[in-house]
């Protein structure tokens, strides 16, 4: 085939590991590929949380500009860091099927767990949300950089631990031997699941890549996004969603946390596969008539306030 697809990428360790894997299913299919490395805002600004840039795409927005601009064919993406709406002309092409969803804690002991005194980073607010659930008492503090940077970080400091996506570190066999399986920590939607866009009027792109699509997984993480864009509208909140996918069921766990962890608005309920279309919304309304839009109105005064 004449035609090379430029696959864009964050050119961190992980994000070309998710290209290659993507670059080298697409050579089994017999297409010519390219890698196009692009640094993202995400990447290079390391000293403010995320929540502070005020954008939900802030490791996807430079690989859409690119995509509009020619500068490459497809781009491949750790789908939790996707925004639930698409820029104008871009469309989800293909779904890989799902790694590890959950979250594991790298520590240094764990002795900790049974004090009153803790100190854990993680740059995420549904991390630090449901850590305080859990255990109210201790510190979160901030932290930000790619998977190498934070395990460095981790190592140089004298924090007791910090709170990593397994499906990441397991990648780039990156697992250190001291860690805990966080099953009690509800995932954030699409943890775990790769995403390759394309341009919505490039038809070649759009059939070749329909091919890699994993349909339970993409069932699974349009349940969960779906939660997510109906509670969230736009704004960064501390909400967990994992769908599985267990003989012909669709069963589904979500929760929506105060940013101390001390509020906690959660669903549980499950559904026919055939029948999942609109379910996500459906429980993301449960939600917000439980109280959801309050505390969704309170997270965004909170959320501004700490911009300010």
């Amino acid at each position: 085939m004449s035609r090379v697809i430029r696959i864009g990428t964050r050119d961190s360790e992980l994000a070309l590991w998710q290209a290659n894997a993507v670059k080298n299913a697409l050579e089994k299919l017999g297409h010519e590929t390219k890698l196009v490395p692009v640094k993202s805002q995400g990447d290079l600004v390391l000293d403010k949380p995320l929540y502070e840039f005020g954008i939900t795409g802030i490791f996807t927005k430079t690989l859409d500009v690119a995509m509009i601009t020619d500068q490459i064919d497809i781009a491949v993406h750790s789908m939790k860091d996707v925004p639930t709406a698409l820029p104008q002309g871009i469309v989800e092409a293909a779904v890989l099927k799902r790694a590890n969803t959950h979250d594991i804690l790298v520590h240094k002991g764990t002795d900790f767990l049974n004090d009153d005194e803790g100190i854990i980073a993680t740059g995420s607010l549904r991390r630090q949300a449901q850590w305080l659930h859990k255990y109210p008492n201790h510190e979160i503090v901030d932290l930000r950089g790619n998977v190498n940077t934070r395990l460095q970080k981790l190592e140089d400091s004298t924090w007791n631990g910090a709170v990593f996506a397994a499906a990441g570190l397991e990648r780039i066999n990156l697992t250190p031997e001291a860690y805990l399986d966080l099953k009690w920590m509800i995932p954030a939607p699409a943890q775990g699941a790769m995403l390759v866009v394309a341009k919505e009027d490039d038809e070649f792109c759009r059939k070749t890549l329909a091919a890699l699509n994993h349909e339970s997984t993409a069932v699974c993480v349009h349940v969960e996004r779906e939660f997510l864009r109906v509670l969230e509208g736009g704004c960064t909140a501390p909400i967990g969603a994992l769908a599985t996918i267990h003989d012909g069921t669709v069963h589904f766990k979500a929760a929506l946390f105060s940013l101390d962890g001390q509020e906690r608005i959660g669903v549980e309920k499950e559904i026919p596969v055939s029948q999942h279309e609109g379910f996500g919304r459906k429980c993301a309304e449960e939600v917000l008539s439980a109280g959801g839009d309050v505390l969704m109105r309170k997270i965004k005064e909170e959320v501004n306030n700490t911009k300010g």
